[in-house]
């Protein structure tokens, strides 16, 4: 071999070890040393910092390493909903590492995707969380958030390249059920990362169908009765009573006895993430008005119009979104302290963290009705699938996916069927119901609610696993 051709791989080399030390470097410098809270720090590494959107865009990432084997365990992002809520609920109220108490001290989650898994909480779009664009204008939507995501992950594969070629799937919740699907279409086409399928727990999948199957669900769970019920289907329904899409085009009638309903379900106090759970509140400073985000269902009735349009003649400042009858307070303080900000390296110049942006709820325009096409997209590459739903949720209830999957007309090859776990008493316990199409599964969890890992954790991680793993319920 010629002198000038060693040189020359020898330049090549060094330059490539130059670069995997620069992005190691980058990484490093988004370690946390300490984080306030703990009573002992943990023996898995963890990272937060930013990761590079398109247009002056820089998402907020935590990234929890597996306390399993980092270094060949698969990487997982998570997403939480809203539009507009942040992910960093997620690890300290779900399914991460810890679990916040009201002292805002942190307990250890022994139920923690971590265990078997890296997990890459992604705060998205810009302006959620400590996640920020440089000239402050959120406006968006749902393609652009998945370009940004999808800009972000390979921002991530940069800065931490020893992640290259590992497993990777794509998860998320509630609006997640939107966000997942259109970032996971991207990853399609890109072959250089090892794309291995998506899982959505309670997610927005298409509005018509969500919309008409909370009315199915409220009637059969006892929140209205049955003269309402007669009323609502013989005015909407026509003579498909089975599967009525009632939302698409309600007559003035029809949106009466549905608007009728909804009120029932929705405006009676109870708490429309867990049927069965309390209605807990989050305190807020004084001086704020306290909205929820009704945009993703029931778009077309008349009530629902009217709440937005009064909405939108306030002082944008006033308002906080913040999710009904969940008692974020604990990790609202939390975030706000400046030393879990400077834990987390988040810079001084960064905007106080909030549960969801109520800036970038009313500045994102939804995209798409339903994720039909996206799903179909995924299955016919063979990727796996998992939606998978808390059986007494009210927000994305588990009738509506199962009629959204149901409508992709995929092949059945394992009709429902109950699955098992094993309770903390050692019995065996029935976790919920699971029905199998090919490559997708679609799976309920008894008793569980809008935040699955929060109400069931044991089923939760259960499944996590199995979908991971490719193991069979």
């Amino acid at each position: 071999m010629r002198v000038s051709s060693v040189r020359a791989l020898l330049v090549v080399g060094l330059v490539g070890v130059a670069l995997i030390t620069t992005a190691t470097a980058a990484a490093n410098e988004d370690l946390i040393h300490s984080l306030p809270g703990l009573k002992k720090q943990p023996m898995f590494q963890q990272y937060s910092g930013y990761l590079d959107g398109i247009d002056g865009r820089h998402l907020h990432y935590w990234l929890v390493e597996s306390q399993q084997n980092p270094k060949t365990d698969p990487l997982v992002l998570w997403m939480n909903g809203g539009p507009g809520c942040s992910s960093l609920l997620a690890v300290l109220t779900e399914h991460g590492p810890y679990v916040i108490q009201d002292d805002t001290s942190l307990e250890y989650n022994p139920h923690s995707w971590n265990k078997i898994a890296n997990v890459l909480y992604l705060e998205a779009p810009a302006g959620v969380g400590f996640s920020y664009k440089d000239d402050k204008n959120y406006t968006t939507d749902d393609d652009l958030t998945s370009l940004n995501n999808l800009a972000a992950i390979k921002s991530f594969f940069k800065k931490f390249p020893e992640y290259n070629g590992r497993e990777f799937f794509v998860t998320g919740e509630s609006y997640g059920g939107i966000y997942v699907p259109t970032l996971s279409e991207r990853l399609l086409g890109e072959p250089s990362i090892n794309f291995q399928g998506f899982a959505v727990g309670n997610g927005m999948s298409d509005y018509r169908i969500n919309a008409a199957s909370i009315l199915y669900f409220g009637y059969y769970h006892g929140l209205y009765g049955s003269k309402l019920y007669a009323n609502l289907l013989s005015s909407c329904c026509g003579s498909n009573t089975t599967v009525c899409y009632i939302s698409k085009t309600p007559s003035a009638q029809c949106g009466f006895y549905a608007g009728k309903a909804l009120n029932l379900i929705y405006a009676s106090d109870l708490n429309m993430y867990n049927l069965y759970a309390k209605c807990e509140k989050t305190e807020i400073p004084g001086g704020f008005q306290q909205y929820h985000d009704m945009g993703n269902s029931f778009r077309n009735f008349p009530q629902f119009i009217k709440e937005r349009q009064e909405l939108r003649m306030k002082d944008p400042k006033s308002l906080k979104l913040v999710p009904p009858c969940i008692n974020g307070t604990a990790s609202l303080v939390y975030f706000s302290r400046a030393d879990v900000r400077k834990a987390l390296n988040i810079p001084t110049s960064v905007a106080s963290w909030d549960l969801c942006s109520n800036v970038v709820s009313e500045h994102y325009k939804r995209t798409y009705r339903t994720m039909y096409l996206q799903y179909l997209k995924v299955f016919a590459a063979k990727k796996r699938i998992l939606l998978y739903n808390g059986d007494v949720d009210m927000a994305c209830n588990f009738l509506g996916d199962e009629w959204f999957l149901n409508s992709l007309k995929l092949t059945l090859v394992t009709p429902r069927k109950a699955w098992h776990y094993t309770s903390d008493d050692g019995s065996q316990q029935v976790a919920g119901y699971v029905k199998q199409f090919q490559n997708v599964t679609f799976v309920t969890v008894r008793g569980a609610g809008h935040m699955v890992p929060t109400d069931k954790p044991i089923p939760a991680f259960l499944l996590f696993s199995h979908f991971i793993n490719n193991k069979p319920f």
